[in-house]
């Protein structure tokens, strides 16, 4: 038998990433209270890293999408790169389709025929951002250019002083060109010398408080834990050269899986811009994901600014864009995010719901639901689902949400073991439906030994505190009427049951309540009954009159007592 292969030493093959010398770092004790400046980059970084890009269909109909969102700023392609990015970016500008609110967003590599190419693209434009990079990381430097540090910032600012001058030149003409500048692979680059080549693209700008650039810091490859990140932003806050001048933009990716935590420190860290992604589709891992950014904001009480309440809509252009599925997990957007199949969870949320409505507080508050699901535009029909973990809370909840049925406690215990015994024998998800269905034939649809069909009931002569009752059942298939007297309806007929039917119980709790509204309301009676031998079962009954739905329990009771094999066993 071969042996499996053993991963190499990681300490004789990997670096610690170098810390930051930051001794009194602030961020720590920032509190987000307003959203970023955001700039979606479905439509180019997103898009260059699909298995299939985006045609032009697509492109408009993500462009369109995003606009009534809310997003200011939309990074529509590389139009230097390709054919279709250019047209695209020319189909926006000829057709009028860019609002006068938003700004569109085109990238170029530091190379004179390339930026020439993306001026092109933006003539007619009213405002766009011209976003200059190219990459000054050590790894880079050494492998990919063979360039000390001179020889980069010498290609940066080559780079900036042509988008200057285009700049100035369609400035003149009407178009307001916005310059943005990224040191690509950011997080791999030393940071006194990201500070001066920025500071060198930023002395040709020249921007002023008036007239701000975008610096954007991203974290082309994420190499370090997010608090490492938000140091390296702070540090840049700090220290950089015209920061009064600048917007902080940040670009992460998520090849650690902590991009999300990396933006958010790294918002706390000084920056004002966030540039990502719907879902945080992207080269590799990915760029940081908006929605949960933006969502993660609106959970503390602040106002993303970008309209989520359709997220459900959201995803599924986003999966038709990019022909990628969005997982089903996916945190706020995922089809199993607010669904729940464990019985404790399950149970805390429908607890939870119950409190909501008694509470007079307006502050979302449920367990295990970070947010309402309304909010999002998402029902609360699929945030339970039963399988074999499931326990009684889920099928209480199913049930009174989907069909009014609000069952006593005690009763969700007896039911629960019902449906426990089918998911266990199919070991799959039952369904609201097949919940329901199995509730019918176990409590309203038996008939057998007595079928309920009518009564009267008139006091007892000389007995103010008696009723007396006559029903018309079927007993084994044949009609009869039955008599007995209590203190009331549901005591006369108990007695009735046990003289005339042999079917004896003593009544140990009640329950009733109304299922719909107005005419189309319905009495649900909850009978929990014990027998002579000291066994403890519940009948259901429903009809629109609530004197018949107590008798209709009682008969269920009696049905379930005579017949103590489930109905759907």
């Amino acid at each position: 038998m071969s042996q499996k292969p053993m991963m190499p030493g990681a300490r004789d093959k990997y670096v610690p990433f170098r810390q930051v010398p930051l001794t009194d770092r602030q961020w720590p004790g920032k509190v987000i209270t307003k959203p970023p400046i955001w700039c979606s980059v479905d439509l180019r970084d997103g898009n260059q890293a699909l298995i299939e890009p985006m045609d032009s269909d697509r492109k408009t109909r993500m462009f369109k999408m995003l606009v009534e969102m809310g997003f200011k700023e939309i990074e529509v392609g590389f139009p230097a790169a390709s054919q279709t990015d250019f047209d695209f970016v020319r189909q926006l500008i000829d057709e009028r389709m860019i609002p006068d609110d938003v700004t569109i967003q085109v990238l170029t590599q530091s190379r004179p025929e390339l930026i020439e190419r993306t001026f092109e693209s933006l003539k007619g434009a009213k405002r766009a951002i011209v976003h200059l990079y190219n990459s000054t990381s050590t790894t880079q430097r050494r492998v990919v250019f063979g360039l000390d540090m001179n020889g980069i910032i010498d290609i940066a600012v080559s780079g900036a002083r042509l988008v200057k001058k285009l700049g100035d030149e369609y400035a003149a003409a009407g178009t307001e060109i916005v310059y943005e500048y990224s040191p690509e692979s950011f997080t791999g680059t030393e940071l006194e010398f990201a500070r001066d080549i920025c500071a060198a693209v930023a002395d040709i700008y020249q921007p002023t408080p008036q007239k701000k650039m975008i610096i954007n810091l991203p974290a082309t490859v994420e190499m370090a834990t997010a608090n490492i990140y938000a140091d390296q932003i702070e540090w840049c806050h700090r220290n950089f050269k015209y920061r009064d001048s600048f917007i902080l933009s940040l670009h992460p990716h998520n090849d650690r899986g902590t991009g999300v935590a990396a933006a958010e420190l790294g918002y706390m860290a000084g920056a004002d811009r966030i540039e990502g992604c719907l879902f945080g589709n992207g080269e590799r891992t990915g760029n940081v994901d908006i929605v949960t950014l933006a969502l993660n904001m609106y959970t503390q009480g602040i106002d993303p600014e970008i309209d989520f309440s359709d997220i459900a809509g959201v995803r599924q252009m986003v999966e038709y864009c990019n022909q990628l599925p969005v997982h089903p997990r996916h945190p706020y957007g995922g089809d199993l995010v607010f669904t729940a199949f464990s019985g404790s969870h399950q149970d805390a949320i429908n607890k939870g719901f119950k409190a909501l409505e008694t509470s007079n507080s307006q502050v979302w508050d449920v367990p295990y639901l970070p947010i309402d699901p309304k909010d999002l535009g998402r029902s609360y029909e699929a945030i339970i689902r039963i399988n074999s973990q499931s326990g009684k809370g889920g099928i209480a909840y199913i049930l009174k949400n989907d069909y009014g049925i609000d069952m006593p406690r005690l009763l969700q215990v007896e039911f629960s073991k019902v449906i426990q015994r089918i998911t266990d024998e199919t070991g799959k998800e039952i369904s609201p439906a097949l919940i329901w269905d199995t509730f019918q034939k176990e409590y309203l649809r038996r008939t057998s030994p007595v079928e309920f069909f009518e009564h009267t009931t008139v006091p007892s002569p000389g007995h103010h505190d008696q009723r007396l009752l006559d029903a018309s059942i079927k007993f084994n298939g044949f009609a009869k009427t039955i008599s007995g007297a209590g203190n009331g309806p549901i005591a006369a007929y108990v007695d009735a049951l046990g003289k005339s039917c042999g079917i004896r119980m003593k009544v140990r709790d009640y329950h009733q309540h109304a299922a719909g509204a107005g005419s189309d309301a319905t009495a649900v009676s909850y009978i929990e009954a014990e027998t002579a031998d000291g066994r403890v079962l519940w009948g259901v009954g429903m009809d629109s009159n609530i004197v018949a739905a107590s008798l209709k329990a009682v008969t269920s009771a009696a049905n379930r007592i005579a017949s103590p094999v489930s109905a759907v066993a």
